[in-house]
């Protein structure tokens, strides 16, 4: 019996050395899991605490802040650092994220964030508001009003009326066409069809821009109209410039400075706002090509039908003289002016405006033909950014209402043109070489605006320790 009960103890005892390491290890599994559960339950990291109304005052101030910024034509990489700025001023914990269509802001540390989401429409930039969010900013970093006060400013600013009437807006329209039309070296009859063709893409544009259904095909409507029209003057003047004068009169839809602000998101590593903003422009600039290739070939045909029943009478009173030389000088003053309307600039802004523009313009063109276009390029936008950085500095403003209208002076919208041209005539190796061109000269303005904002960085860390010591 006693040999028999040994048997059996040591038959079970493998059995148990089997069992127990599993029980042992389920035991202390559901007990982890039981204390888990029972944290969960109590904490409630999804309730916060009761704010005070200065705290709820100064983050909605800091949300409608970020809205507001990126509708007047904020890039991401200016955004994310002014507002990360203000919030460490207010002392806020948050965290921002950028991308053409929409803003996400968490606030609180990394395990009780709480993440607002804002939904954005990228719009073109607003010079005047952007000035007065730079004011209302400092007004709040210096203590001279509450958060409050600068939400309720904020709000304001959507109801602002614009600076300049209507009437003046459609000036400018032509006006810019006008000049860029001088800037193509084109006739003097050119010059005229093309302020014609400007003053109504403009209207196409204040037309569809009120519709939520023809918002989207903006583009490529009025490029169809505009070609097809410019094509039709062209075959009845027989002037060879119907490309020319589709340019100057969609150059207000050119997504030059849209491409320029990606490649600068991209060079920053905001790569999510730079990509989206990218691809954007190239669907732009898709949408123009295919609106061009539709009007050109309509507008021809056209062109040759009235030819035909009318006679070649018709559109022969233009002049046709070459523009003289000065035109262009004249052009580059006219040009910058027409940007301050265009763009809703503060008339305080529009002698810097003018001076910016003259600046990149003339560093650009000078430097291009001596030592390349894309050395001209990046020196041209090296001024531009260095010289709004420092009058943003020294005469308390936004960098912004300088820059932008400078980089429109030099971006690659014309280049890009007649890539998209290229391709869809069938000339694949031109349209690809001046593609590839395109993005050299984009590569080059981004070059140089990082480059700007470096040194005017060094440049005053230098003279506020030099004042220090």
């Amino acid at each position: 019996m006693k040999e028999r009960d040994t048997s059996q103890h040591t038959s079970v005892a493998p059995r148990l050395r089997h069992h127990v390491p599993k029980l042992v290890a389920q035991t202390i599994a559901a007990r982890g899991s039981s204390r888990y559960a029972d944290w969960v339950n109590t904490r409630h990291p999804l309730q916060p605490t009761p704010a005070s109304p200065e705290s709820r005052a100064a983050t909605l101030f800091v949300l409608e802040l970020a809205r507001a910024m990126h509708e007047y034509g904020t890039p991401a990489h200016r955004l994310e650092t002014a507002l990360s700025a203000l919030a460490g001023h207010l002392g806020i914990e948050a965290e921002f994220f950028s991308t053409p269509t929409s803003i996400m802001v968490g606030f609180g540390d990394l395990l009780d964030q709480h993440v607002h989401l804002l939904r954005v429409e990228p719009a073109s930039p607003n010079l005047g508001n952007l000035a007065r969010l730079s004011d209302i900013i400092r007004d709040v970093v210096e203590t001279r009003i509450a958060p409050d006060v600068a939400l309720e400013r904020v709000r304001a600013l959507k109801a602002h009326p614009p600076t300049w009437p209507t009437w003046l807006s459609r000036v400018a329209f032509v006006l810019s066409s006008a000049a860029v039309a001088c800037f193509l070296r084109v006739r003097i009859g050119d010059v005229i069809i093309a302020s014609v063709l400007g003053l109504l893409c403009g209207e196409i544009v204040r037309r569809t821009q009120r519709s939520d259904t023809l918002r989207p095909v903006t583009e490529p409507l009025a490029a169809f109209v505009i070609t097809t029209l410019a094509f039709t003057c062209d075959a009845l003047a027989r002037t060879n410039s119907g490309y020319a004068t589709s340019l100057a009169g969609l150059v207000i839809l050119l997504p030059g400075l849209m491409f320029t602000v990606a490649l600068t998101e991209l060079s920053t590593r905001h790569l999510s706002s730079g990509t989206a903003r990218l691809a954007g422009a190239l669907v732009i600039f898709l949408g123009l090509g295919f609106g061009i290739a539709l009007g050109a070939k309509l507008g021809m045909v056209v062109g040759h039908e009235l030819r035909v029943l009318q006679g070649n009478d018709i559109l022969q009173w233009l002049p046709r003289d070459v523009l003289p030389r000065w035109t262009e000088w004249a052009a580059l003053l006219i040009a910058p002016l027409s940007f301050c309307v265009l763009l809703n600039a503060h008339r305080r802004d529009t002698g810097w405006i003018l001076l910016t523009c003259i600046a990149a313009y003339v560093t650009s063109r000078y430097a291009g033909a001596s030592m390349g276009e894309e050395l001209g390029a990046f020196l041209g936008a090296f001024v531009v950014s260095a010289g709004s950085n420092l009058a943003a500095r020294y005469f308390r403003r936004n960098a912004m209402v300088t820059q932008v209208p400078g980089l429109l002076i030099l971006v690659p919208g014309s280049i890009g043109f007649r890539s998209v041209t290229s391709l869809l005539g069938q000339e694949v190796e031109v349209g690809i070489a001046t593609a590839f061109r395109v993005a050299i000269i984009g590569i080059s303005l981004a070059a140089g605006i990082l480059a700007g904002n470096v040194a005017t960085r060094t440049v005053i860390r230098r003279r506020q320790l030099a004042a220090s010591i």
